[in-house]
């Protein structure tokens, strides 16, 4: 009986720590991938000022085919939005909420079953050798000990997938034409 008790007694004092530690852990977070595309900013633009263009470059829509998807506002301007429910990938809901034609897409993103939301962008800059397009997400989780480790953990489960969005992103437009 007194090994349980002490056995019980560590397990607390690890659980403790563990709470405590989080809130050393950083709140925001940020997840940035680069690629340059053989092409035009006009050229890789309507793809991305185009949420229903997602579709053919996002990692998220391959991975689930079945994936439910609905679209409002205006189409290619601000206030333009996408919602998705998958099973395989979760639900979201994404709007676009500033433009600069040819340079900076901006939207929102909200998770509703993780009530978790951040803001992404994907800047583009003319090189001399083609364009170079930067995704970035960014946000802010609250003090569940839970979700401030999450954010230890964030860019290499959201990277990677953006790394090979925009490699899909490259091949498309590069092919297109």
């Amino acid at each position: 009986m007194g090994a349980l008790k002490k056995l019980l007694s560590l397990v607390g004092i690890v659980i403790v720590m563990l709470v405590a530690t989080s809130f050393i852990i950083p709140k925001d977070y940020v997840v940035e991938r680069s690629i340059t595309i053989d092409a035009q900013p006009d050229d890789v633009y309507p793809f991305l000022v185009d949420l229903k263009a997602w579709q053919k470059w996002g990692v998220w829509f391959k991975r689930d085919p079945q994936m439910v998807l609905s679209y409002s506002g205006p189409d290619r301007a601000i206030g333009m939005r996408s919602e998705w429910i998958s099973d395989k990938e979760g639900s979201g809901e994404m709007e676009i909420t500033e433009l600069v034609h040819n340079k900076r897409v901006v939207y929102k993103l909200y998770f509703p079953e993780l009530e978790m939301g951040s803001t992404g962008s994907v800047v583009i800059k003319a090189l001399d050798d083609g364009t170079q397009v930067t995704w970035r997400d960014e946000g802010i989780v609250d003090n569940n000990p839970i979700n401030r480790y999450f954010v230890l953990f964030i860019d290499g489960l959201i990277g990677p997938d953006f790394e090979l969005g925009l490699e899909n992103l490259k091949t498309l437009v590069e092919n297109q034409g």
